[in-house]
């Protein structure tokens, strides 16, 4: 029997894939990448029409060797990396690395890892794709020349240890505009005015938001405005001159590619967009299931595309009809054109099998994995029902010339929201006020006038920049969390509670990137050079015409700024700390294991103190502070900042006011303040509390 090796990137994939395959087959990992541009240099030949250098990468010489053994084995290899521009870059270079020219050698994709998809990928092998590798290649090395253009620039200017990237100092700069918007942010005042109407019959009031004059909207931006009103509309009849029904419908949404779940899993279960993709990696890879062995639950995690194979769209139809009345399928597929290139999976992320309901597999999988595998799961079914249907009304309410309006809507018919609700859809359902008709005339029983200021923009979440990036055309599906987290990780942005806010050094090298890369941070830039790498991959461009057109101009602003960029200063946050050693305030500065005091006195003064997140909580047994601290494993708890003097401690975090029950301290669990005594057993919402 012919011997066939089939090369996957993950471990993780192997016994699954092989226990698909049987014993005419020998799966192995290349563990990810097995050749890359050198760290030490550019591994760029900017001379030699800017040729790549790869090199091994470290620690990955046994498994190449023992990837030669196995190939020697063989007599047929099938590269089965990741289906995208990574997975096909990785082939191509494990083809170079193995040596594969020689031997009968394919590639082949499967967008998820089930038998099926798996042992259908072996009837259509393929050469390696060199348009998507040469997209990857073209990718890198604008990449890294960027990168190790720029930095040496940041050392000198600003700090040592500072980096740059194409997306990163993109994304940095968005974050930076959104902060410059929420300083620069005047509120502006504007009231709104309510009548309180009584309604012949009915014992509750009607509730009519004024509108304007006529049949022009007015804005009532000061309290002189709204006392003209109500002083001109309190000797007039309310007559109702229009009632309008009608019904409107309210679409299933669209399957999630890695940007929608990305942002989904963040508003509804509050993980980093990391979080989502490890654990999504998790579900694709494979999960030990009772009865059938470890399975991939879940389609390519890396997608742009909301397309769905007809092999899915099938089983959902099927789901469907078995499970729900017909009103609720729908004919035709909430699929959606974009209107721009999609590459990567090019299907949507969904369940490899939509009889395996959630709560099946349940007591199978982790908290995190149950949780982002039914928000999968609920998303693509319900992106296969009919919409939502809400019987809508509308009455106009005249009062001499001044117009005031109600609108309510009801849900008549639940559709896809009998599964899925997202977590934005914020629908204010209101009953209908049938008995009102026109001609009718309501009695004024009050007038309620309210102050308003105008919101600033909100600051980024992970989740609204991620959305931010893709609608920019800013990076692609497998940039969004790694760009976030090197963010993150430089202390470029810090995270709290969800905000993103910009740090000193991440305020510092915006500046000098607008000032000497302006094409850099410049979103439209970035997001065509996202579209060029698009023409590569489609075989429209040549992958070294874009390095060309791309390198000149950056070189003559590296070349500017080392000559006459002046260096930028950067202030070190002061605490309200006091130095017992030399009265100095302390400064906050970063570490190995994150913040610490020092003063900044050094080296004359070389005291240090541990930094702490303080909660503005009171210790419930001296009345400090309660501050977060980190145990030497990492884990985070709540102590007293009296320590050694008083020893409180707590894993969850203290609730502001003790038990109104028992009197001792109660802590935070989810959306519920408990009592840490589980003898008194005392809880309530924290709507009130926090």
């Amino acid at each position: 029997m012919a011997k066939n090796l089939v090369i996957v990137e993950s471990p993780a994939k192997v016994k699954t894939i092989k226990k698909f395959l049987g014993s005419g087959y020998e799966v192995t990992a290349s563990q990810g990448h097995v050749r890359d541009l050198p760290k030490s240099s550019m591994g760029i030949d900017i001379d030699n029409d800017f040729e790549p250098k790869y090199i091994t990468i470290r620690g990955k010489g046994d498994i190449l060797a023992s990837l030669r053994k196995e190939v020697k084995k063989a007599d047929n290899i099938y590269l089965a990396t990741d289906p995208d521009r990574e997975g096909e870059a990785i082939s191509w270079h494990l083809y170079a690395a193995l040596n594969l020219g020689s031997k009968k050698c394919y590639r082949i994709t499967f967008n998820e890892i089930t038998k099926n998809a798996v042992k259908e990928s072996l009837k259509h092998p393929r050469e390696v794709d060199m348009n998507l590798v040469d997209a990857q290649q073209a990718r890198r090395v604008i990449d890294r020349i960027v990168g190790y253009s720029i930095s040496p620039v940041m050392w000198v200017k600003v700090k040592r240890g500072l980096s740059a990237g194409r997306v990163q100092s993109a994304a940095l700069h968005m974050v930076c505009d959104r902060e410059n918007e929420i300083d620069a942010f005047i509120p502006e005042e504007y009231w709104s005015l309510d009548a309180i109407l009584d309604v012949k019959g009915e014992k509750k009031p009607l509730t009519a938001k004024y509108y304007g004059e006529d049949q022009c909207k007015k804005t009532l931006s000061s309290k002189a405005d709204v006392e003209k009103i109500m002083s001109e509309v309190k000797g007039e009849k309310f007559v109702v001159t229009d009632v309008t029904t009608g019904t409107r419908q309210k679409k299933a949404p669209l399957p999630f590619t890695t940007s929608t779940l990305q942002q989904e899993a963040g508003k509804t279960l509050n993980f980093s967009t990391s979080k989502t993709m490890s654990v999504a990696q998790q579900l694709y890879e494979g999960i030990e299931i009772k009865g059938e062995g470890t399975v991939g639950l879940i389609s390519y995690l890396r997608t742009d595309s909301t397309r769905v194979s007809d092999e899915a769209q099938a089983q959902a139809s099927k789901y469907l009809a078995d499970n729900f009345a017909p009103e609720y399928i729908a004919e035709t597929s909430s699929d959606a054109d974009t209107g721009k290139r999609i590459q990567d999976a090019h299907e949507a992320i969904r369940p490899t099998l939509l009889t395996r309901e959630p709560e099946s597999l349940k007591g199978q999988l982790s908290r995190d994995q149950y949780r982002l595998y039914k928000l999968i799961w609920q998303r693509f079914l319900a992106s296969r029902m009919n919409p939502a249907v809400y019987e809508t009304l509308s009455i106009r309410i005249n009062a001499g010339k001044h117009v005031f309006t109600v609108s309510s809507s009801r849900l008549t018919f639940d559709g896809y929201r009998k599964v899925y609700i997202q977590a934005d859809d914020t629908e204010d359902e209101k009953s209908l006020d049938s008995a009102v008709s026109e001609k009718s005339v309501l009695s004024l029983k009050d007038l309620d006038p309210r102050q308003h200021f105008t919101q600033p923009p909100a600051h980024y979440t992970e989740s609204s920049l991620v959305r931010a990036l893709e609608e920019q055309g800013i990076g692609r599906p497998s940039t969004y969390a790694p760009t976030i987290t090197t963010l993150i990780k430089r202390r470029y942005v810090t995270k709290e509670q969800k905000n993103l806010y910009v740090t000193d050094i991440g305020h510092a090298v915006d500046d000098l990137m607008s000032q000497a890369f302006p094409s850099i941070v410049d979103a439209k830039f970035t997001a065509n050079i996202e579209g060029l790498l698009d023409g590569v991959e489609e075989g429209e461009v040549k992958w070294k015409t874009v390095i060309r057109n791309f390198y000149p101009d950056l070189k003559e602003s590296v070349d500017k700024a080392n000559e006459e960029l002046d260096k930028i200063e950067i202030k070190e946050e002061e605490s309200d700390e006091v130095c017992e050693k030399c009265g100095r305030k302390l400064v906050i500065k970063y570490g190995p294991s994150g913040k610490f005091l020092a003063c900044p006195g050094y080296p004359e003064c070389k005291n240090t103190k541990p930094y702490y997140e303080k909660t503005g909580i009171a210790c419930p047994s001296c009345g400090n502070e309660i501050v977060i601290k980190i145990t030497r494993k990492g884990r985070k708890y709540y102590g007293c900042l009296g320590y050694p003097d008083c020893e409180f401690m707590s894993w969850d975090r203290p609730a502001k006011k003790p038990c109104p029950k028992c009197g001792k301290f109660m802590v935070i669990k989810g959306k519920k303040a408990v009592c840490s005594d589980k003898e008194c057993g005392h809880s309530e919402n924290l709507e009130n509390e926090e």
